[in-house]
């Protein structure tokens, strides 16, 4: 009987995509009355990995691995799961699929692959700055959720979609790494309206606001590593963060809003009236007092305090359910080019006076280098691997 790494020989799995539709879906209207669907296919081909400029996902799984290979082992892995994303993105059943009628279109499957410091021992030329975070005076942080080798993060429209993309791919993971974490999120982006949203926490706040805008130079500069070896690749930060829901709904409004610095009804700075207004940091009320504190989660994070320093960040909101019992978090995404460079000093001083330390929790913690994106042909970490 062939097996399935037999059938691809270990090379060339990302040809055999590539062959396919290439991550393009045609719709063809049924008659001159009949609307053209819109396609909700995201191709998985690009100079940067696809899911990594994007919002966050509705649905969404982050699995983390041991790594269990060598060099070779590890370019092997690298080129299966290229098939699988390819094939996953499409719509399609990768071969070997055992449920490949839960391969289904226009969900807009994405997958993004990195890899844990660890695994430049095997590569060499380990990014700038990716070292596994010091331990923060707040942070509980669990094994259970901690570190790893390498990492998939699996986001689609349904959840569906994610855990049949997350079962392939644990699959054709084997013998060269096996899970040592897994984490579930979700995340809402649609208005009532129908109208794109940042979206809300747990906590009930607008998180996300303040962001690189995609595709400016900003953003480029934020994101992307211009290392030789490593261009157009980009760091991620993995925190799960606890709520303490029951101890946040004792707080007035007036209270939650001036933890953060932000209004709860649209996101806006206290200091403002839209979303997206900048924030006053100088402004004072009747009575002398700052409008956004010292110790407001908007003003330590924000840039113009961190030496000009950002980031671009996403959020997946996750319970956890042990029995009756109910664990309500964040899945916070960090991406930058330089993680000690422009994540780490950030952290510092939210560890240090942040408002919102009294009701948050850090339990989890990892960080991971993502390689730079395919095209047809190719594979993921090609440069670092060939």
């Amino acid at each position: 009987m062939t097996t399935r790494r037999q059938f691809f020989g270990y090379a060339g799995a990302a040809a055999a995509g590539a062959a396919a539709t290439g991550g393009a879906v045609v719709a063809l209207a049924k008659d001159s009355t009949t609307p053209e669907p819109v396609s909700r296919t995201i191709s998985p081909y690009g100079e940067h990995q696809v899911g990594i400029a994007r919002g966050a996902p509705a649905a969404a799984e982050l699995v983390a691995f041991r790594l269990a290979t060598d060099r070779a082992g590890l370019g092997r892995l690298m080129r299966l799961w290229t098939s699988d994303i390819v094939a996953l993105a499409d719509g399609r059943p990768a071969p070997g699929d055992t449920a490949p009628e839960l391969a289904v279109a226009n969900k807009s499957v994405t997958v993004t692959v990195g890899f844990g410091p660890r695994v430049f021992d095997l590569t060499g030329h380990k990014p700038r700055g990716l070292d596994d975070l010091p331990v923060m005076k707040h942070d509980r942080l669990q094994p259970t959720w901690s570190g790893g080798d390498l990492l998939l993060m699996v986001g689609a429209d349904d959840a569906v979609s994610v855990v049949h993309a997350v079962r392939r791919l644990i699959a054709d993971a084997k013998p060269f790494a096996t899970p040592l974490w897994r984490q579930i999120g979700f995340w809402d982006s649609t208005g009532a309206n129908g109208e794109p949203v940042t979206g809300r926490n747990l906590f009930g706040q607008v998180d996300g606001t303040g962001n690189p805008a995609f595709g400016t130079p900003e953003f480029d500069d934020t994101v992307w590593s211009t290392e030789d070896g490593f261009r157009g690749g980009t760091t991620l930060v993995v925190r799960r963060i606890r709520l303490n829901l029951d101890t946040w709904d004792e707080l007035t409004r007036s209270e939650q809003e001036r933890a953060v610095g932000r209004k709860l009804s649209t996101g806006a700075p206290l200091t403002g009236t839209a979303e997206h207004d900048e924030l006053d940091l100088e402004a004072r009320d009747a009575d002398g007092r700052l409008v956004i504190a010292q110790n407001a989660h908007a003003r330590l994070s924000h840039h113009s305090e961190n030496d000009g320093r950002r980031i671009f960040r996403k959020g997946l909101n996750y319970v956890h359910d042990t029995g009756a019992a109910r664990e309500s978090g964040l899945i916070f995404l960090s991406h930058q080019a330089d993680v000690a460079g422009q994540f780490l000093p950030l952290l510092t001083r939210l560890d240090a006076v942040d408002a919102l330390n009294e009701w948050t929790t850090t339990i989890g913690s990892a960080v991971f280098a993502l390689p730079p994106g395919f095209q047809p042909g190719e594979w993921i970490g090609q440069s670092l691997l060939s």
